[in-house]
């Protein structure tokens, strides 16, 4: 063997040596992530596949009472959800929540966008405003509906005996069908604000303020500084907002049951209080879980569809 030929090899060797190291070193790197990702996977598998898997199986059975002692739930299909469908009471909490999320979100966020703007000019006490703009946010949901019980009260409330001092006869908020719905939207969306102006209000502090001094150069000012710096700037915000806020809207219970209790006469009967009064009033479990299932897939395929026409904007 000459000593080219023994050169060659040693480089081979070498090169092969190298080369597992790299290897090594990637399947290192490889695992290392996975190990730090793991943890979320388990997280969300447990908590959040589970119960929606749980949830897809009670629906296909005959779910009662009875099954948490003898663990014995029939198959019946898609009985359960030719029950929900073909119940009159559907379409009416189906129009109820779309009314119901249509509204209090196009208000929440309109009335938020402006509080954001509003107070992104940093005049004084505008941090103190917005701590108090929180409390909505903070106090328990239940209290709340408590609170807003008592000042829509027909009777002795606040806003009829406040709307009684101009000559205005008291107004049956809660136990009217053609103002009940009304009136909890009214609430959900004075509970959404803080949200939505929190959020906005943080985009809008990421908007680099040379932006709006380059465009005074051309004129861009007030509005036309608006659409085309600060909205297309916050986008990105703009698209979580919208879709937590349609998310949370739509599973809205316990405001509602604390006003009104989805009465009066099924005006304020969404898809959410109807699930939980077929799961956890009138015990049909598996009717239950398939109006759960029911709004699982209107939150998804919303989210799918906004995500889609928002990214196909940007890329526009």
């Amino acid at each position: 063997m000459t000593s080219v030929d023994v050169g060659l090899e040693k480089e081979v060797a070498h090169t092969s040596r190298g080369g597992g190291r790299r290897r090594r070193r990637r399947l290192g790197d490889y695992l290392t992530r996975w190990l730090f990702v793991a943890p979320a996977i388990v997280f969300v598998l447990v908590f959040f596949g589970y119960p929606i898997v749980q949830n897809v199986v009670m629906s296909l059975q005959d779910y009662t009472t009875a099954t948490f002692y003898t663990g014995i739930a029939p198959w019946v299909g898609f009985e359960n959800y030719a029950k929900v469908f073909g119940n009159p009471l559907f379409v009416t909490t189906l129009v109820n929540t779309l009314l119901f999320t249509v509204g209090s979100i196009v208000f929440q966020f309109g009335i938020g966008m402006g509080l954001a703007l509003f107070f992104k000019r940093h005049f004084p006490l505008s941090g103190f405003l917005r701590s108090l703009l929180l409390l909505p946010w903070l106090l328990p949901l239940i209290a709340s509906a408590a609170v807003w019980k008592w000042i829509l009260d027909q009777g002795s409330g606040a806003l009829n005996q406040f709307l009684g001092l101009f000559g205005v006869q008291p107004v049956p908020w809660l136990v009217s069908p053609s103002l009940a719905l009304i009136a909890v939207i009214g609430v959900n969306i004075w509970l959404g604000i803080p949200f939505n102006t929190t959020i906005l209000y943080s985009g809008l502090q990421a908007v680099p303020e040379e932006l709006y001094e380059a465009a005074a150069l051309d004129g861009a000012v007030g509005w036309k500084a608006f659409w085309h710096i600060t909205w297309p700037s916050i986008r990105s915000v703009v698209s979580v907002v919208i879709v937590l806020g349609v998310v949370l809207t739509l599973k809205v219970v316990d405001i509602i049951l604390g006003l009104t209790g989805g009465g009066p006469a099924n005006s304020t009967q969404t898809l959410a209080t109807w699930a939980y009064q077929n799961s956890f009033v009138q015990f049909l479990f598996g009717q239950g879980a398939a109006i759960s299932n029911v709004l699982i897939v209107i939150s998804l395929l919303f989210a799918v569809v906004y995500l889609y026409i928002n990214r196909k904007g940007a890329d526009e």
